[in-house]
């Protein structure tokens, strides 16, 4: 059986309470697949939400841990030892808020860096990680600008100070294929199943096809810093950063 779940959040990633249905429960009957979730997955360097799922009219409940996707069904593996909901059964899901903005913060961060490192130095990133208020990027330089921490903290900075807003849009594959802005961002790697394309746009700086949580407007960011900056081999540089 393969279960397409409704991710809410690409929507609305402010929601933290909702309402599913229990449509599978795996063979070491520790994880759950529900047919809706505002719940997060790991992916795209973002990691998962945490959180409660309660049911039985909120008399049982139980840690979501982890949450993953297996193609179109998410996943959400509960704490051990916990009560399990059957298949069937209507559960409320309420995601850690705390953490949730956190994550979100951060990687509107993170887009705001590849944004004025495109625009100053047009140079393309090449991977990233992040945590709760923390992360890192790669980008192909080789070497670093003189300069280059204090220029991009600045830069980054001013534009979570013009307090842009944040806009989210779904594109047909083909269109987003044919539109410049998002070469960059090689949306030609999503897998051809995919035919719809979610379009993450800092409106004036930066737009990327993205399947992550962001906030709506980049003042909500918080002060930047630039921690640290590595050599990792010719032509690839890595940045870490901070959120306060």
């Amino acid at each position: 059986m393969t279960t397409a779940t409704d991710k809410l959040y690409l929507h609305d990633a402010y929601l933290t309470d909702f309402v599913a249905r229990v449509v599978e429960i795996d063979d070491e009957g520790r994880r759950v697949a529900l047919d809706r979730t505002a719940f997060y997955a790991t992916g795209g360097g973002q990691p998962h939400d945490v959180g409660t799922l309660t049911w039985d009219e909120g008399s049982t409940s139980a840690a979501v841990e982890e949450v993953r996707s297996t193609g179109p069904t998410v996943w959400h593996q509960l704490a051990v030892g916990s009560a399990m909901p059957t298949v069937g059964s209507e559960v409320m899901g309420v995601v850690d808020w705390a953490r949730r903005h956190q994550l979100m913060r951060t990687h509107t961060a993170m887009h705001l860096l590849c944004g004025v490192i495109w625009n100053e130095y047009e140079t393309p990133v090449t991977g990233g990680n992040m945590e709760p208020l923390g992360g890192r990027m790669d980008f192909e330089f080789d070497p670093l600008p003189d300069g280059f921490g204090p220029r991009v903290e600045e830069l980054v900075n001013a534009e979570i100070a013009e307090d842009r807003p944040i806009e989210i849009s779904f594109l047909d594959r083909s269109a987003a294929l044919a539109d410049p802005d998002l070469i960059r961002t090689k949306v030609n790697l999503i897998p051809e199943s995919v035919t719809e394309i979610r379009v993450v746009d800092i409106v004036g700086l930066d737009r990327q096809a993205d399947g992550g949580t962001h906030v709506r407007s980049t003042g909500e960011v918080g002060r930047f810093s630039v921690v640290k900056t590595e050599s990792k081999g010719k032509g690839n540089k890595r940045i870490r950063i901070a959120l306060e």
